[in-house]
C-alpha cells in the first residue's frame, strides 16, 4: 500500500523525549505517594486499562521508532508550541495534585494534556499510526478518569 511506503524504521530521539518527560512525574509518584492520593484505588475499568496500556505502548513505539520519510525538520511549529503547552500544563496539574488538590479539574489536567501531547507531536511528524493509537489511549485514559475520579 501507498500508505506504508511513507514509513521507514528509525529512531526518533525526540520521540523519547517527550515519552520521558510525560513519565517521569508518574516515576515520581510510583516512589512518593501524593497527599490526598486517588489516584491508588483500584479501578473500576480494567478492560478499558488494559487497551489504554496496550494503546499507550504502541503510541511510544510508533513515536520513537515508526519514521515518515515526508516529515519536516523537527521545529517550533504551532503542533510543537502545543505539545509543550500541553507537557507544562500536565506539570502544573502534578503540582496541584502534590499540594492535595484532587479536584475533577486536576484529573482532567492529568488525562487530556499528556494525550493531547502525544496527538500533537505525532501529527507534527506526521506520523499516522502514531496519532491513530495515541487518539485510541486518550479516549481509554479519559474513559478511565471521567468512571473512577470524576464525580
Amino acid at each position: 500500500m501507498k500508505l506504508f511506503n511513507k514509513y521507514r524504521f528509525g529512531f526518533d530521539v525526540w520521540g523519547l523525549i517527550l515519552f520521558l518527560l510525560v513519565m517521569f512525574p508518574n516515576f515520581s509518584w510510583f516512589a512518593v505517594p501524593a497527599p490526598n492520593d486517588v489516584l491508588r484505588s483500584e479501578s473500576a475499568t480494567p478492560i478499558i486499562d488494559i487497551i489504554a496500556s496496550v494503546c499507550q505502548v504502541l503510541t511510544v513505539a510508533c513515536l520513537c521508532f515508526v519514521i515518515n520519510k515526508e516529515r519536516s525538520k523537527l521545529r517550533f511549529s504551532l503542533l510543537v508550541i502545543a505539545a509543550v503547552i500541553c507537557i507544562v500544563a500536565y506539570y502544573i496539574g502534578w503540582g496541584l495534585y502534590y499540594s492535595g488538590i484532587a479536584s475533577d479539574g486536576v484529573i482532567l489536567m492529568l488525562t487530556i494534556p499528556p494525550c493531547l501531547a502525544f496527538i500533537l507531536f505525532a501529527a507534527d511528524r506526521k506520523n499516522l499510526p502514531a496519532v491513530l493509537f495515541a487518539t485510541g489511549f486518550a479516549v481509554c485514559h479519559l474513559i478511565f478518569a471521567i468512571m473512577n475520579f470524576i464525580h
